[in-house]
């Protein structure tokens, strides 16, 4: 019984060490992510599917997060394509859409935290910056119905009270300051 007892204490560690280190490699491909410059496109493209991407210096929001998980070897597009496809009327129709378009529905904040709700991805939204931890993904409402998107990486504000983001608000893919500087509407922390 105490052998059993060990091991399964040993996987269950094991476990929570394999989601920080993808949660770790999920801050450091974020922060991979602001040497390449990319100007602020929200144009809607036709892409390859799966794996489709706009042109590697152009994005919006979504796509610094589309690009960081990507790198780890999860396709948001696919994901959020085939979970559309089957729960099409639990995602938001705010764009008039019938059905799924694999080239943009990744590409809208919304999906994005339909998605990561639907995949027990939610985290508690708070003001205390201790509770937002690098590789969680939150969202913000910027004013009306504009929404944004970034990722939280593991470097500190000048006063060393918050993690940074890594986002594009239109200045190309940046790392800032920005945790409460809008309204957050979504905290994740997604995993596969």
């Amino acid at each position: 019984m105490r052998v059993l007892t060990t091991l399964l204490i040993t996987f269950i560690v094991s476990i929570g060490w394999a989601q920080t280190d993808f949660f770790t490699k999920l801050s450091e491909s974020a922060l991979s992510l602001t040497h390449n410059k990319v100007t602020y496109d929200p144009k809607y493209y036709s892409i390859t599917y799966p794996n489709g991407d706009v042109p590697s210096d152009r994005g919006v929001c979504t796509d610094v997060v589309i690009r960081a998980y990507r790198k780890l070897g999860i396709d948001l597009q696919k994901e959020v394509h085939e979970d559309m496809k089957i729960n099409f009327a639990l995602y938001p129709k705010i764009w008039g859409l019938k059905t799924t378009d694999k080239n943009i529905d990744h590409r809208r904040v919304p999906n994005l935290m339909t998605f990561f709700e639907r995949h027990n991805a939610k985290s508690s939204i708070t003001r205390n910056a201790n509770d937002y931890k690098p590789g969680d993904v939150v969202c913000w409402n910027l004013g009306g119905a504009i929404t944004h998107i970034g990722i939280v990486v593991d470097q500190k504000s000048q006063d060393g009270k918050r993690n940074l983001i890594v986002h594009n608000i239109g200045g190309g893919q940046v790392i800032a300051d920005c945790l409460f500087e809008y309204k957050i509407i979504g905290h994740y922390r997604y995993s596969k």
